[in-house]
């Protein structure tokens, strides 16, 4: 960057600065509430004290302790342990409010280093003689943003004088009590709360933003609940700027900006020249904004709650999907018309007033009791800026702190904070009616989009647009999302059950698997019944062939041959072996005769002669008998 665009950037830069001092400079509310001193009685009364920014105050209750002002390490930025130091009351005895002086380091560390050392509160002493101010967590301090996120205990500052009276009577040795009330920090006129969050939909601002990313998506379902009873009604809101005129056609406003510099935004990565634009967050910031109007319409409002946390999720910066693209998508899976959404939005380069982003402006001023929203995030409750931890559990005890007695919701009077968001929509998330099969999990905290596991089978996707089954199995569900059809009692399936998921057309079929396979014609493409005497004839899936002339058909040699010659062929063969056997039989049976026939004639001569001429071996024939001796 030469040194002429560094000189513009620089005065762009403190333009910047003096509208945002501008803003800051506006008329701020310290949120206050009550501190009663018991004893002694020389300082009995009320007094004044300032919530802190951080921790979880006690909205509608209060909290009776013994005050304490440690000999050392008073003003309570080094760790109570190097000294010690312990605060932790002892079975029995009242909570431990510490008291220690402002000064030397950020009021969170003062809480921080108390709360480990067993403090239940903090009173912290102003030094100056002023108003009271609101003790807030350091910004953009990445080194602190663990242990401010895990304050839990309330504070408030005191102004310097009822300061000195606490200690004067700690020293004396007097037993100091002192009852912290915030039952009216918040107004509550009638059954239902009215509550406002200023929020942000750049999602690259460190500590700030990934705080309110956390809260968003943990309060949903407590929301929704409050929402849906019609127990409270619920606004958002976003900050925006406006360009000097003298810059309007700067490049750094042109890149903030939207309406030709009435609506302006940060550079999410405070680069001018890479990354997103400050316009690009006041386009994103608008179509929230729209999103909410048209869910108001459909007497919806809680689906701005599923638009923010679905868009943090989908479309993140670092990821580059931040954008119109990825945005109508997650308005079209939650059912909103995306018309009408487009229509709110109006021209974002027109040289003209938007309605919507000038009415948010006009809203940043106070009203009543509420102040000036200087803040990123600001949570207001009937009118009054919420100060405590931006955390479900605190920020709920606010909006219950804000009911009329006796007309709280169940939700206030248990930890029972859950809605079936399933039922609606199917939360926005991807299904199969055909199967029943659906990705959407209620949870305490809302839904979740989560491909499932279904007897077994695990589907895979991303859960917003698409699920399928995978690995063995998977043709059980719905035949793998892959293609499948019946005719004729015949079933085809483009689905094969194995690990890859893959959609494959059976043998005979053509296409992607999925949406459709196509039969193959094989007559056609000439894959069957190429020989010359053959006809074919296309099936679905597969083919038939014939032969012309009375000819058979060998599928396996794609050949005719014929009929005839084959039955001629196989006659003579069957006479062939029948007279083979005839003749083997007779030739047998004429050598059998023959064999007996000799062997009787041989008996009967060697008996004839044996009458009239003895043979030489055998001298005389006892047992042979002539029938004519008879």
């Amino acid at each position: 960057m030469g040194r002429c665009e560094r000189w513009k950037a620089a005065i762009f830069l403190c333009f910047s600065v003096l509208i945002w001092a501008e803003l800051v400079v506006g008329r701020f509310v310290v949120e206050k509430n009550s501190l009663r001193v018991i004893s002694p009685e020389s300082i009995k009364g009320n007094y004044d004290s300032a919530i802190g920014n951080f921790g979880i105050p006690q909205y509608g209750g209060s909290m009776a302790g013994t005050v304490v002002f440690p000999k050392d390490n008073r003003k309570g930025c080094q760790k109570f342990d190097d000294f010690g130091i312990s605060f932790k009351a002892k079975p029995g005895a009242m909570p431990t409010f510490v008291l220690v002086d402002r000064g030397d380091c950020f009021f969170a560390l003062k809480v921080w280093n108390a709360q480990n050392a067993g403090a239940a509160a903090v009173l912290v002493a102003d030094h100056l003689e002023e108003a009271l101010i609101t003790m807030d967590s350091p910004e953009e301090d990445r080194a602190s943003a663990e242990y401010i996120a895990n304050i839990t205990i309330p504070s408030a500052l005191i102004d310097k004088s009822f300061g000195e009276k606490l200690k004067k009577a700690y020293d004396r040795g007097d037993m100091v009590n002192v009852n912290l009330d915030w039952r009216e920090a918040v107004p509550h006129p009638d059954d239902r709360v009215e509550y406002e969050l200023w929020t942000n939909s750049n999602d690259e601002c460190g500590v700030k933003c990934d705080m309110l990313m956390a809260f968003l998506k943990d309060f949903k379902g407590a929301a929704l609940v409050l929402e849906q009873g019609g127990y409270t009604q619920f606004t958002p809101h976003y900050i925006t700027w406006y360009c000097p005129e003298a810059f309007t056609v700067s490049k750094q406003c042109k890149s903030q900006c939207l309406n030709h510099g009435r609506y302006c935004a940060p550079d999410p990565e405070q680069d001018f020249s890479s990354g997103y634009d400050g316009k690009d967050v006041v386009l994103e910031n608008l179509r929230q904004l729209c999103v909410f109007r048209v869910a108001n319409e459909t007497k919806k409002p809680w689906v701005w709650w599923d638009y923010v946390t679905d868009f943090q999720i989908r479309c993140p910066m670092r990821e580059k999907k931040y954008g119109k693209e990825c945005a109508d998508e997650v308005i079209r899976s939650l059912g909103l018309d995306l018309r009408k959404v487009e229509k709110c939005m109006g021209d974002p380069d027109a040289n003209a007033d938007n309605p919507v982003l000038k009415e948010e402006q006009e809203s940043q001023i106070g009203k009543g009791s509420r102040g000036d929203v200087t803040i990123l995030p600001t949570l207001v409750v009937n009118n009054r800026q919420y100060r405590g931890k931006l955390e479900k559990g605190a920020v709920l005890k606010a909006i219950c702190a804000g009911f009329e007695e006796t007309t709280e919701p169940s939700v206030c009077l248990s930890g029972d904070v859950e809605s079936n968001e399933c039922l609606n929509n199917n939360g926005g998330c991807w299904q199969d009616k055909t199967a029943n099969v659906t990705a959407c999990k209620d949870t305490f905290r809302g839904r979740v989009c989560e491909c499932p596991v279904v007897n077994g089978v695990q589907f895979k996707g991303d859960g917003y647009r698409s699920c399928s089954a995978s690995g063995p199995g998977r043709c059980r569900i719905n035949n793998g999302g892959c293609w499948h059809d019946n005719k004729d009692g015949v079933t085809f399936s483009a689905c094969v059950d194995s690990d890859d998921g893959k959609c494959t057309c059976p043998p005979g079929f053509k296409g992607d698997g999925v949406k459709h396979c196509e039969d193959i014609n094989e007559c056609k493409e000439k894959k069957a019944c190429q020989c010359n005497e053959c006809n074919c004839k296309n099936t679905w899936g597969s083919y038939e062939c014939t032969c012309s002339s009375g000819l058979l058909y060998i599928r396996d040699n794609d050949t005719c041959i014929s009929k005839n010659t084959s039955e001629v062929k196989s006659g003579w063969a069957a006479v062939w072996i029948i007279l083979l056997v005839l003749g083997l039989a007779g030739g047998g049976s004429y050598l059998v005769y023959k064999h007996r026939l000799r062997s009787y004639m041989d008996s009967e001569i060697r008996a004839i002669m044996a009458q009239y001429m003895p043979l030489d071996s055998q001298n005389e024939v006892p047992n042979h008998v002539h029938e004519d001796r008879a």
